[in-house]
C-alpha cells in the first residue's frame, strides 16, 4: 500500500526532484496552488487538494487545507483503535508524509515597498497548521520544513529509518515558533509598544564555533531575525571568527558609530584600549594604536573608512586578531593577506551600524530590558557651569572624550586631546581610582588635555585633574555636593560642563 504526503511549499526551489524520488519510492502527493500545477507541468503525478477535501480554494487562496479531510488524515494516531475507526468511518486517508514552507513574512516585513496589507496577506495560516498538526502526529508523520532535508528524508525512507521524525518534529516547531515571534514583534512595533507583557525574540544559527569565550565552553554564533536588514559582513581572510573575536567585534562597532570622522577603535577582551579620530585613516589608526602600543597587540581594529595600503603598512606591523573596516583596496589585501591567521573582515554600511534600540540583559529568573543607551546628551540641561568658558577646541575635545567614555564600563573616566584617548579607566568602583588610572595609564603629558566621566564625581577628582594639568572637564552633574566642585573648578580656572546626562554602562 502507498504511502501519501501533502505537499505545500512556497518556496519550491528542489521540490519537483524532492517529488520525483517520492513517486519512485511509490509514495502518493496531494498538492495545493502553486506547488500542484509546477509538478503537473514537470511530469509528477499528483491530485489536487480540493479533490481531496471535496471544497474548493476559496477567499483567494486564504482556505486550502484547513478541512477535516486534511487535518484529520495528519493527526489521527495510527495505534488508537478509535482514531482510525473514526477516519474509516469518515472516509478520511491517512497522510504520512507532510512537506511545508511558509509565505516569506520576513521579507515582506523586511521589503520597504510593501504595505501593511501586503505583510497582513503574507502571514501563513494553513501552512503552520498543517505543520503543527504534522509535527504533533511527528511518530506517525514526517513533517519536512527545510529542503535541506529532502535529501535525509529520501535516504532515510530508502534505509527505513524511523530514527529522524523527531529530528524534523523539532525542527518544525522552532520554524513555526519563529515565525510567529516575528509577526508578534511587527504588530507590536505598529502599536509602538517597545516594553511588551509577553517578550519574544527569535534567532536563526549562523555557525557554530570552535568554541565558546573559553576552550570547555560550547557556541554558537546566531543573527536575530528582525524587520530589518543585518548588517552584512565578508571574511576575507584568516581563520574562522571565534566567540572572543565576534564579541569584541561588536565592542568596538559599538565605540565606531558614535564617530563620523576617520576613526580607529582598538578593543581587547571587549574593552577599547584607543580611540583615535584624524583627517585621515592612517592618522586615526595611528592615535588608536599609540594610546595602548602593547594592549593592542592580540587585539581588534575596527575602522570606518576603506583601508588603503599606507595604513595596512601600519597594521601589518602588529599582531592583530581581526580588522574589520568597510573595504580594502587590492594593495592593502594584498599586504595584510600575507599575514596567515590575521580575520580580515569587510562591512562595506559599517559606517551604519547601530545598536538595537532595545538592550536585553540576562539576570536572576530572566531578564532586564530597556532603550538602549542611544543619546549623548540632554540639550535641555546642557551647561557650562564654570565661570571659565571652553575654547573651540577645548569643545570639539570634550565632545570627542565624552562620545569615548559613553561607551566605557563604569565607572568610567576618559583623558583625551587631539582627537586621541590618552588614558581610558574604566570599570572601577570608584570614580576617583578611574581617573587617578586613567591619568596614570597615560603614555603622553596629560597637561593640556580634557578630561570626560560618566557619572558625577567630588572635589577629590577635581584636585586630581588639577594636579596635572586638565583645564577642561565634562560630566552629568546632578550630585548634592556640585556646587562644591563648581566652585573649585572657578578656584583653579578650569572649565566645568555639566552634560544633564549620565551614562552608566555595565
Amino acid at each position: 500500500m502507498s504511502k501519501r504526503v501533502l505537499m505545500s511549499v512556497y518556496d519550491k526551489e528542489s521540490i519537483v526532484d524532492f517529488a520525483k524520488e517520492l513517486v519512485k519510492l511509490d509514495w502518493e502527493i496531494v498538492s495545493t496552488g502553486g506547488t500542484y500545477k509546477l509538478l503537473l507541468e514537470e511530469g509528477v503525478k499528483v491530485t489536487e487538494v480540493n479533490s481531496v477535501t471535496e471544497f474548493p480554494e476559496i477567499l483567494n487562496g486564504r482556505v486550502k487545507t484547513l478541512h477535516p479531510a486534511i487535518h484529520g488524515g495528519i493527526l489521527a494516531k495510527r495505534d488508537c483503535g478509535m482514531h482510525m475507526d473514526t477516519v474509516k468511518a469518515l472516509g478520511i486517508e491517512l497522510f504520512d508524509m507532510v512537506v511545508c514552507n511558509l509565505y516569506p513574512f520576513e521579507a515582506t516585513v523586511r521589503d520597504d515597498s510593501k504595505t501593511h496589507n501586503d505583510i497582513i496577506e503574507n502571514i501563513d495560516i494553513g501552512g503552520p497548521s498543517m505543520i503543527r498538526s504534522a509535527a504533533k502526529n511527528y511518530r506517525d508523520v514526517y513533517v519536512v520544513t527545510d529542503k535541506d532535508d529532502y535529501d535525509l528524508v529520501i535516504d532515510a525512507l530508502q534505509r527505513h529509518d524511523l530514527d529522524i521524525h523527531h529530528y524534523l518534529a523539532s525542527k518544525a516547531f522552532a520554524i513555526t515558533a519563529s515565525y510567529d515571534a516575528l509577526i508578534s514583534q511587527y504588530f507590536l512595533r505598529e502599536e509602538g509598544i517597545e516594553l511588551p507583557n509577553t517578550l519574544t525574540k527569535t534567532y536563526r544559527k549562523v555557525s557554530d564555533l570552535r568554541y565558546g569565550e573559553n576552550p570547555h565552553q560550547k557556541a554558537s554564533y546566531y543573527e536575530e531575525i528582525t524587520a530589518s536588514e543585518p548588517i552584512e559582513f565578508t571574511q576575507l581572510h584568516g581563520k574562522e571568527l571565534s566567540y572572543n573575536n565576534i564579541n569584541d567585534m561588536t565592542g568596538a562597532l559599538r565605540v565606531l558609530q558614535e564617530f563620523t570622522a576617520p576613526t580607529a577603535v582598538a578593543v581587547k577582551h571587549a574593552n577599547p584600549s584607543g580611540i583615535g579620530s584624524a583627517e585621515t585613516l592612517k592618522e586615526a589608526f595611528e592615535k588608536a594604536r599609540d594610546c595602548d602600543p602593547e594592549s593592542i597587540f592580540g587585539g581588534i581594529i575596527a575602522l570606518n573608512r576603506p583601508v588603503e595600503l599606507d595604513t595596512a603598512m601600519l597594521l601589518g606591523d602588529i599582531f592583530l586578531e581581526v580588522i574589520v573596516a568597510p573595504s580594502f583596496t587590492d594593495e592593502a589585501k594584498e599586504k595584510l593577506m600575507k599575514k596567515k591567521n590575521v580575520r580580515l573582515i569587510e562591512m562595506p554600511k559599517i559606517q551604519e551600524y547601530h545598536e538595537d534600540s532595545m538592550l536585553i540583559k540576562d539576570v536572576l529568573n530572566g531578564v532586564l530590558v530597556q532603550d538602549r543607551d542611544l543619546a549623548l546628551i540632554d540639550e535641555a540641561k546642557y551647561e557650562v557651569v564654570s565661570k571659565r568658558q571652553p575654547t573651540e577646541e577645548e569643545l570639539e575635545q570634550l565632545e570627542f572624550a565624552w562620545k569615548a567614555c559613553k561607551q566605557l564600563a563604569s565607572n568610567a573616566i576618559v583623558v583625551a586631546k587631539n582627537n586621541m584617548t590618552l588614558g581610558l579607566g574604566h570599570g572601577e568602583v570608584q570614580r576617583f581610582w578611574a581617573c587617578e588610572k586613567a591619568i596614570e595609564r597615560s603614555l603622553f603629558p596629560v597637561e593640556g588635555s580634557v578630561m570626560a566621566s560618566d557619572a558625577f564625581f567630588f572635589e577629590d577628582t577635581i584636585e586630581l585633574c588639577e594636579k596635572h594639568g586638565i583645564k577642561a572637564i565634562i560630566q552629568p552633574g546632578g550630585s548634592v555636593k556640585d556646587p562644591k566642585v563648581i566652585e573649585l573648578a572657578d578656584k583653579y580656572d578650569m572649565t566645568l560642563i555639566f552634560t544633564g546626562m549620565r551614562h552608566f554602562r555595565h
